[in-house]
């Protein structure tokens, strides 16, 4: 809910009112994301939805437009401590992509960190790390912070990848 709320709306929501808010979006037939599972069990979760969706990014200085091109975001990527270093950033970000792209998507952008001495606490890469970025096919559009990349990825409508497949 971070990106969907303004800082004041965020803190005083913050736990399980936001957890609430959460679940009335899913419930809504909302498709917000895509999960990663390790057989029954959830173990990854990453935010994907038209930029709109993400009332924040619209006054961040940082991740401000690149262009006037549509795009669709990648807000939040988790996985499970116990599961990391296991490529399941990178299958969620492709999946995410896909998603992305089904519904109509054509760039997919994210805001991932990168960390300047190589390692960094996990609590602070929920965007995603930019390494996972580049091995998922983005490719860095922008920087206006040094640790804060702004990443794409271009891709075909749905139609057209069926008509090449052919």
């Amino acid at each position: 809910m971070y990106w969907r709320l303004s800082g004041s709306g965020f803190q005083n929501k913050k736990g399980s009112a936001n957890r609430r808010s959460f679940k009335r979006i899913v419930e809504s037939g909302a498709r917000p994301g895509v999960l990663a599972y390790c057989g029954a069990e959830p173990v990854g979760w990453c935010a994907v939805e038209p930029r709109e969706s993400y009332p924040r990014l619209a006054r961040s200085r940082i991740l401000e437009p690149v262009d006037d091109r549509p795009v669709w975001s990648v807000t939040c990527l988790f996985v499970k401590r116990g599961f990391r270093t296991r490529g399941i950033s990178v299958g969620l970000l492709k999946t995410a992509v896909e998603q992305a792209r089904s519904r109509g998507a054509r760039i997919v952008e994210g805001y991932p960190v990168e960390p300047r001495s190589g390692t960094m606490p996990d609590a602070f890469a929920w965007t995603g790390l930019a390494s996972a970025f580049l091995k998922a096919g983005f490719e860095e559009v922008a920087r206006r912070s040094p640790t804060r990349p702004i990443m794409r990825r271009v891709v075909r409508p749905a139609a057209a990848r069926r008509r090449n497949r052919l």
